[in-house]
């Protein structure tokens, strides 16, 4: 593995530890800036834990090329760069920031390695719970404390469609396809949305929903995510059934169960 992934996951924890937990429910107004719309949000929270993870990272792996939401907002020709890197990390300080700026204990922090174009690691903090879930390719996925101790993780035996529970937000779907797909939504027995990445594939990948669904596809959000769930049983892939890949930024992205339960959500949900 070209980075320690254990070290790296203690890097996140130790993020949060001092730049975001001292900073939950304690923000004041001119630490919250709104980006591309109200509900799309950076705070300093953001801002300084990404800070501290960069500069580990490149002490780390200095080789990397590093990818981080608030960097990348700030250089946008960055996110060019990840399809011919060799070796990247890539990293969401504050995975569910308008939860965080609300005062919503629903966040995390999100690593990830990629290796010549495909993840090859994830790693997903959760500050409240002060816990990881994790994966490295190959190498199955598990729930992780600071203690050692870790359980392998793995996805929900497959059940059929109006009897499945999901997460899926309709936030970045438009027009006609927003009314379809929500339309469509009601199939399944359950769906929410957590509005937060994270949590959402923490809740796949251990188990306890049968489905995600995405329609924007930044890799920050996205890469550890899939490569857990898949690590954990589960079937990842864009709607139009290839697979994702880190360097990819157009396109819905669909995890599951199972094969067969991602055809049927395919075709029943996304029509």
């Amino acid at each position: 593995m070209p980075v320690d992934v254990i070290v790296l996951a203690d890097v996140l924890r130790q993020a949060a530890k001092s730049e975001i937990v001292p900073r939950f429910r304690r923000l004041e107004a001119h630490d919250v800036r709104r980006k591309s719309e109200p509900s799309d949000l950076v705070t300093e929270a953001d801002e300084q834990a990404e800070r501290f993870i960069k500069a580990e990272v490149e002490r780390l792996a200095p080789q990397a090329l590093f990818i981080g939401e608030e960097t990348v907002a700030s250089d946008p020709d960055l996110l060019g760069k990840l399809k011919d890197a060799e070796l990247a990390v890539i990293v969401d300080p504050v995975d569910g920031t308008f939860n965080f700026a609300s005062g919503i204990p629903a966040f995390g922090v999100m690593a990830s390695v990629v290796y010549k174009g495909e993840a090859v690691a994830g790693i997903i903090y959760d500050p409240m719970s002060d816990d990881w879930v994790m994966a490295e390719k190959g190498g199955g996925a598990f729930a992780r404390r600071p203690d050692g101790q870790s359980a392998r993780l793995a996805v929900a035996e497959a059940k059929p469609l109006d009897q499945m529970y999901g997460m899926a937000s309709g936030a970045y779907f438009f027009d006609e396809e927003r009314l379809r797909v929500l339309t469509n939504l009601a199939k399944v027995r359950f769906f929410a949305s957590y509005r937060c990445s994270a949590q959402e594939y923490r809740t796949i990948a251990s188990g306890h929903v049968d489905f995600v669904i995405y329609n924007k596809l930044m890799p920050w959000d996205h890469v550890a995510g899939s490569l857990i769930v898949q690590e954990a049983g589960g079937h990842v892939a864009k709607f139009d059934g290839s697979p994702y890949r880190p360097s990819e930024f157009t396109g819905g992205l669909l995890a599951a169960t199972s094969k067969d339960s991602w055809e049927i959500l395919r075709r029943e949900i996304i029509g």
